[in-house]
């Protein structure tokens, strides 16, 4: 037999067996996490995108306090912010510093400042409000050390948290779920023991990274009853910053019980009508069962659901989601990384769809804990979510993406001010689109062109009918980013050129004054103007000739040593320790993206080989190694590929509950799980132009990975 007719007989027994439709089922189950003691990293999560209520191994917030320095339990959504009072009046622009980069005007950035005086107070002030709340911790009244035999599972395929303990000698088993669509969770506690269910409302700390929770502030934290009801419901009303009980409320809790009797006292035994701290007492025979919702504005018309209600929809609602969606098998490869592989990734797409799939940009440890003020960057944003576009749920990405509509004037009033046409889309923020000052976030450029990849990915995804309306919606976005990233490019009159210079590239090591030519970012201009002159034919415009021009005159990727650098102005990029710690950036330019027209296969092959036997791995982040698989993937390394996406180290750790852990201050880190995802779809489906199956994962029968529904990269 030919080899030729060998190979094509083993292709088409391959085409076969990967027709055979996946156990969806067997997939998520088989990766259930299982807690089986009081572990502070191994908390368990549900919520619904938008909403998240994260649990010990009682399965409620018994232990706020204990796992506040692990991955914490957060009550968090994505309108829960507070603000800390203005007395001194700050305003925006006394944040703002005055900056020549060499584009022909004066730029002014919302940094941070090192002498004292009201330009530091403004800005500290603007950093750090507004902050994200802790909307209340509902737990069982226990006391930790007696608890023992726990044995917990999270069912993925339901959503559904099913926990058992013993405490005092009583068994104990709890059923945790939460609504898909409303800001609820449901609980059901079936024991002989004692089911005293506490509720405490934390006042927000404000601080950097933390679990948002000052349990010693009562001054300004106000918690009032609207009323006990006969019809075993009631309301809570939430009062920060207030003097009486008649101040606008924050929000509302509305407490449903469908199982058991209930009374409230305070910490001391009192019934309240007007206190700070709460306990709920709820008593039945062998069964308590409550959903508990956590309401921005009150609205009587919705209707009141119990337990099983919210059960039944949260069953619904993730069968769907693992049925609809993309699945990668990895139960058939025989290399013995690979059931490690498939638990983060089936992990990692639970945990995305939980505190990711919200109206706003998801902050970096979603809605589970606070880090940078509980505030989102919008560099990362391509990180959590192009993969919900690859993963077969475009309509997740596309809910975050609608917010960039909502602060396009503010974008477009950073433009103007630094005096660039187009929008600048603003680096650290919260909803209302308002910088946040930093010394090195207001300098970043590369979450510039992110609109435009993901409402691309957004057009891939979408049928023929769904691409017209995705061209519709989205072609502003695209249009005004780009006018911006032409207006940002300066032209190099001597050598013919554009070059970008004026910024800290996301290799953060990197001064703005100093930088020209970061390649991650040079290759990023060139993709998404490209793509942005798509959008226009596809709306039945011509060709931009000024975005063209761009185009073919943006600088080349500068290289030494048959090496390509950090930035053209590093050529002592590979022995200064600044420009080989943080993130390799340089390996973005191809992987992230296609590689450019200018781009030399053989001098990036050697910078991959460079990065991967000399860089500072230890000084990386969760993001780095799926960036450095997706370089190897492209250079047609799948055994690189492969090594760095497993890659043993601390910021590539995976805790029981899927989480990237980084290092104590940031347990949990979900740009690391989302580029995962996006990495391994990359190495399954490929890429524009690339034919072979599984490119990223070497085709030595090891890696005989199995997956529906993935889309290619661009």
């Amino acid at each position: 037999m030919t080899r030729t007719l060998t190979a094509l007989l083993m292709a088409a027994l391959t085409a076969t067996v990967t027709a055979q439709p996946i156990d969806r089922e067997a997939v998520v189950r088989r990766n259930n996490p299982h807690v089986t003691s009081l572990d502070t990293l191994a908390s368990l999560t549900v919520g619904n995108g938008g909403f998240a209520y994260t649990v010990d191994a009682t399965g409620m917030q018994s232990f706020p306090k204990m796992y506040a320095a692990g991955v914490s339990l957060g009550t968090m959504s994505d309108w829960g912010w507070h603000s800390f009072g203005n007395p001194d009046n700050y305003r925006p622009e006394e944040a703002l510093k005055a900056y020549d980069f060499g584009h022909g005007h004066t730029e002014f950035y919302a940094t941070q400042f090192n002498e004292q005086g009201r330009q530091r107070g403004a800005s500290e002030w603007y950093r750090q409000n507004p902050h994200r709340m802790h909307l209340g911790a509902v737990g069982l009244d226990l006391v930790a050390d007696e608890v023992s035999d726990i044995d917990q599972h999270l069912d993925l395929w339901t959503g559904i948290i099913d926990s058992r303990f013993t405490y005092r000698g009583h068994r104990y088993h709890v059923l945790t779920a939460c609504h898909p669509e409303r800001d609820m969770i449901a609980v059901r506690v079936v024991s002989t023991g004692p089911k005293t269910i506490k509720f405490d409302f934390p006042y927000p700390t404000g601080k950097h990274t933390d679990d948002g929770c000052n349990w010693d502030e009562w001054e300004r934290n106000i918690t009032c009853f609207e009323g006990v009801s006969r019809t075993q419901t009631d309301t809570l009303k939430r009062v920060l910053d207030g003097q009486s009980r008649f101040d606008k409320a924050a929000y509302y809790v509305a407490i449903h019980w469908d199982e058991g009797h209930r009374s409230y006292i305070n910490l001391k035994g009192e019934r309240p009508l007007w206190n700070n701290h709460h306990f709920a007492i709820a008593e039945g025979d062998t069964a308590v069962a409550f959903t508990c919702e956590f309401i921005q504005q009150k609205d009587s018309r919705r209707p009141i659901l119990t337990f099983n209600q919210v059960a039944e929809a949260s069953r619904a609602y993730w069968q769907r989601y693992w049925s609809e969606g993309a699945i990668a098998d990895f139960s058939h490869c025989t290399d013995p990384r690979a059931r490690e592989l498939e638990r983060r990734v089936v992990l990692s797409q639970y945990l995305l769809a939980v505190n990711d799939a919200g109206d706003t940009p998801p902050q970096e440890t979603g809605l589970t804990f606070n880090s940078w003020f509980g505030k989102f960057h919008l560099e990362m944003i391509w990180w959590h979510q192009a993969q919900f576009a690859l993963w077969g749920h475009p309509g997740l990405l596309e809910h975050s993406l609608d917010w960039y509509f909502t602060v396009m004037p503010v974008a477009r009033e950073i433009a103007q001010r630094q005096g660039f046409k187009g929008v600048r889309w603003m680096k650290m923020t919260d909803p209302s689109g308002t910088e946040a000052p930093s010394k090195v976030g207001s300098f970043l450029i590369w979450q510039q062109p992110h609109p435009i990849y993901l409402a691309e990915l957004l057009y891939r995804a979408a049928d023929s009918i769904g691409k017209r309306r995705i061209i519709d919606k989205y072609s502003r976005i695209v249009s005004e980013t780009a006018d911006f990233m032409l207006s940002f490019a300066t032209y190099d009159y001597e050598r013919n050129r554009y070059v970008l210079k004026g910024c800290i590239p996301a290799q953060e090591t990197l001064r703005a004054s100093e930088t020209v030519n970061p390649p991650f970012e040079l290759s990023y201009w060139h993709f998404a103007m490209r793509v942005a002159q798509q959008w226009r034919e596809r709306a039945g415009q011509p060709r931009n000739p000024d975005w063209d021009e761009l185009i073919n005159r943006l600088s080349p990727l500068a290289a030494k040593d048959s090496l390509y650098l950090a930035a053209e102005t590093a050529p002592e990029t590979y022995h200064d320790i600044r420009f080989t710690s943080d993130h390799m950036a340089v390996l973005g330019a191809v992987g992230i993206l296609p590689a450019t027209p200018q781009c030399d296969d053989d001098i990036m092959r050697n910078t991959l080989h460079w990065v991967l036997d000399r860089w500072n791995w230890d000084k990386t982040w969760g993001w780095d190694f799926p960036m450095t698989a997706m370089n190897a993937a492209r250079m047609g390394e799948p055994a690189n590929a492969v090594d760095a996406l497993l890659m043993p180290q601390r910021t590539n750790t995976y805790l029981i509950n899927g989480h990237n852990y980084q290092d104590n201050r940031l347990r949990i880190y979900l740009p690391g799980n989302g580029g995962l995802l996006t990495a391994v779809a990359m190495m399954c489906a490929g890429w524009d132009g690339e034919t072979r199956h599984n490119p990223g994962f070497p085709d030595d029968g090891s890696w005989d990975v199995r997956w529906e529904g993935l889309l290619p990269l661009p």
